[in-house]
């Protein structure tokens, strides 16, 4: 192992350590709140359509402004503020149920509040990242961290399946909040001291905002990234609401074969976070965005042949393709809007990138929660995992398909305040 490695970078490891423990408690969450409404509390397709909604409505109102401050604060504490928020919030449904007193009313408010806490960190993560380990370090440090989230989504739902059928989805939930507090006291223990952001008393909210917008517009492989992403993550958003319904409901399996299936794209994407760079430099940067989601994505489709029997390994092997696609496009264009991005920008241009993109996911739970009501669970999912393909035309038919790698940082003419 070469002695330059990011394994060598002390803070780099604290960062690494909480992440792992915030990861592995957030797909804990993320099978076991669902089963939780679905199962404990018999929501119907309309409530999981809310419930997908709480989760990112927080980027579509909070998303623009979070950059600006982002970019005015040091990071490190926002992200262990976040951290704390979360933890406490997701460790009151236990105690809820504990009482006797849980209602789905409660889940929708504490996922909503966990959401906009979550805003503020992922804005923050993506921006202290090349703070903490360098440019140059961008690819390394981006594979570990999606390694770390591949890893997490094969481990947290089978944990959570296990534990939902033995223990109940309530007291599952209790795991996700203590991650979410491990994850504050690794974040406490980064020793990196960050420069504050200068800031002029001349700079306003609202033209802030636009300059991280305008830096999007301005750069036509990001511009069609965005949209691509923007597209997948509205139909992933239709999935997210009806899929947990239609494998206890429809395909009827139970809640530990339910979390061993959303398992399965943590698998592929773990093989995508192992193998990324040679990959990446083999096929080359722009190709691996337009390529990946073309091959891979429509793995996601065979989740409609889950059932109990043989049927569920093929759903797996497709859920694996999926998830192995979804790393590997991120790893590239996370790196790329990472590389290009002037310092004074990043929090603004990751807050208006999560803006759009994961202001889509309420948007798709909410027409997937009406769609499962309108038209059933089974049309509904057939139209929420056919979309992600067709949303790979925009990169397409962008410059990206007749480019073997994207343009460095120096290529870019950054838009001017």
């Amino acid at each position: 192992m070469r002695r330059d490695s990011l394994f060598f970078h002390a803070d780099f490891r604290r960062l690494w350590a909480g992440d792992t423990a915030s990861q592995l408690g957030m797909f804990v969450g993320v099978t076991a709140i669902p089963l939780l409404a679905a199962v404990t509390l018999a929501a119907t397709p309309f409530e999981m359509g809310l419930l997908t909604m709480a989760e990112t409505l927080g980027f579509l109102v909070l998303g623009l402004p979070a950059g600006v401050w982002v970019d005015r604060m040091r990071k490190r504490p926002l992200m262990l503020a976040a951290d704390v928020v979360r933890g406490v919030l997701l460790l009151s449904i236990p105690l809820a149920w504990w009482a006797g007193v849980l209602t789905m009313a409660q889940v929708l408010a504490v996922v909503l509040f966990v959401g906009f806490a979550t805003v503020f960190f992922d804005v923050s993560y993506q921006a202290y990242l090349p703070a903490l380990v360098g440019r140059e370090k961008l690819l390394e440090g981006n594979a570990k961290l999606q390694g770390v989230q591949s890893s997490a989504q094969i481990a947290g739902p089978s944990l959570a399946g296990v534990l939902v059928q033995f223990l109940g989805a309530a007291s599952t939930v209790l795991v996700t909040g203590l991650g979410y507090l491990t994850s504050a006291l690794c974040l406490w223990r980064i020793r990196t001291v960050e420069t504050l952001p200068e800031r002029s008393k001349r700079d306003r909210l609202v033209p802030q905002m636009l300059e991280g917008l305008r830096f999007i517009v301005a750069d036509r492989p990001l511009r069609a990234i965005v949209a691509c992403t923007a597209t997948s993550n509205l139909f992933s958003g239709v999935v997210q609401a009806v899929e947990v319904l239609y494998l206890t409901r429809t395909a009827g399996l139970k809640p530990a074969e339910v979390g061993g299936l959303l398992a399965a794209s943590g698998v592929g994407g773990i093989a995508a976070a192992l193998c990324a760079g040679p990959i990446i430099r083999k096929i080359g940067q722009a190709r691996s965005i337009w390529l990946v989601p073309v091959l891979l994505w429509p793995g996601g489709i065979l989740v409609l042949f889950a059932g109990p029997d043989w049927r569920i390994a093929l759903a797996g092997l497709g859920m694996a393709a999926f998830g192995f696609g979804v790393i590997l496009y991120n790893i590239a264009q996370v790196s790329y809007r990472q590389a290009i991005t002037p310092d004074r920008l990043l929090g603004r241009m990751n807050a208006s990138v999560r803006f759009i993109v994961w202001g889509a996911l309420p948007l798709g739970g909410l027409l997937g929660g009406g769609l499962g009501e309108w038209l059933g669970l089974t049309a509904a999912l057939c139209i929420g995992t056919a979309g992600p393909v067709a949303g790979a035309l925009w990169v397409i038919c962008s410059p990206l398909r007749r480019m073997r790698d994207l343009p460095t940082g120096a290529e870019i003419a950054v838009p001017a305040p």
